[in-house]
């Protein structure tokens, strides 16, 4: 298969957990006989200080003519620490998704067993855990209307949403269930607002035409205890944009690194993927970020274009280095190793799944495997 992918490193340790991301396709490349070509531009904070413009009109076009996109991070310490910035990072993510029209954030959240005791919860609780988030992405209140008055002191953030922006991302969310454990729990915060209160007669009248799967309601706060006190009574999770971004971040706990956890925002025509964690910029140039994440991306990648022998190439090298302990500080506090060495040994481990390898374990000392 030829694809075109854009490469939006962005800020932080973006650069460097997504060349671990392009160093797997291209492993996955040469193992599984595709072409892929990567084109490269800038967004966030870096392409404020060069372009004046956290999206520049010439990442927007790449973007549109790719077949995908691949985000690393965004984000920068310079502009969260004032708060009258007028221009910041975040705006050009946020841009991006609305012109891409990437209106569902999809984020799977699941225990890997070999990290289980790196998780601050208890075993018995966090066990069997696997679930995935649908989250709205290109409403609701980031994107509504905002004022502040002359003197500074009153502030309001519109939070609108309306049946055709709820229903889209509503069925995906219900086909995924169906091809899960059918079960869906819309969160929401019906008791109180109004737009939840849409989300909710919305979604319980698709529900109709989805008479396998079993759809409960939870209200936010409820779900934030329940995420933390049962997590494997979920299976898809559909909420607004808001609860999503709240919801997903608490989701990363249970795994025990936010450096653990993809996303894939698609939309009719586009698709973007990037982990979830932020710029983590007091790690930028140490070598030190966790790539799994920017990596598990990749995979969803994959998936997308139904290339599924190939991320679960992906991924299998992934439990491998899990496995081996062949992984970053923030998973091991003693680990050696470093985003580069866990990102070469990854994609030196991505093989066809009638292949017969055998790991040499002596050099994995060295950051590095020998198959044999």
């Amino acid at each position: 298969m030829n694809l075109n992918i854009a490469l939006l490193p962005g800020d932080g340790v973006g650069p460097e957990v997504l060349k671990q991301a392009v160093k797997c396709l291209q492993a996955v490349e040469e193992t599984f006989n595709h072409n892929f070509t990567y084109k490269e531009a800038l967004v966030g904070a870096i392409a404020i200080h060069k372009k004046g413009n956290p999206l520049p009109d010439a990442t927007l076009k790449l973007c549109k003519e790719a077949d995908a996109v691949l985000f690393g991070a965004i984000g920068d310490p310079k502009y969260d620490n004032d708060p009258n910035s007028k221009i910041r990072p975040e705006q050009g993510l946020l841009a991006l998704r609305k012109e891409l029209g990437l209106f569902a954030n999809i984020r799977p959240v699941q225990i890997f067993p070999t990290l289980i005791d790196n998780s601050p919860l208890k075993k018995d609780i966090i066990a069997g855990t696997d679930f995935t988030i649908y989250r709205e992405l290109t409403g609701g209140i980031y994107f509504g209307e905002k004022k502040l008055n002359d003197e500074g002191t009153v502030a309001s953030d519109l939070c609108e949403y309306s049946e055709k922006e709820i229903s889209r991302i509503a069925h995906l969310a219900f086909k995924a269930a169906k091809n899960r454990k059918n079960k869906l729990t819309l969160i929401d915060k019906a008791n109180v607002l109004e737009s939840s209160r849409l989300w909710r007669k919305v979604v319980a009248k698709i529900g109709e035409s989805y008479p396998d799967v079993a759809l409960d309601f939870l209200f936010v706060d409820n779900a934030a205890m329940q995420i933390i006190l049962n997590p494997s009574q979920f299976d898809v999770i559909l909420t607004e944009n808001m609860f999503g971004d709240i919801i997903s971040d608490e989701g990363s706990v249970i795994g025990g690194s936010i450096g653990l956890l993809a996303s894939a925002s698609v939309g009719s025509e586009s698709a973007m993927f990037e982990p979830i964690h932020g710029s983590y910029p007091q790690a930028k140039g140490k070598d030190i970020a966790n790539p799994i994440a920017s990596i598990l991306s990749a995979a969803m990648f994959l998936e997308h274009f139904k290339l599924f022998e190939e991320a679960m190439a992906v991924r299998e090298a992934v439990g491998k280095s899990l496995k081996k302990g062949i992984v970053t500080p923030d998973l091991d506090a003693s680990s050696k190793y470093g985003t580069n060495q866990v990102g070469d040994f990854i994609a030196d481990n991505i093989v066809d799944s009638e292949d017969d390898i055998n790991i040499n374990d002596e050099n994995i000392d060295l950051g590095k495997s020998t198959i044999i």
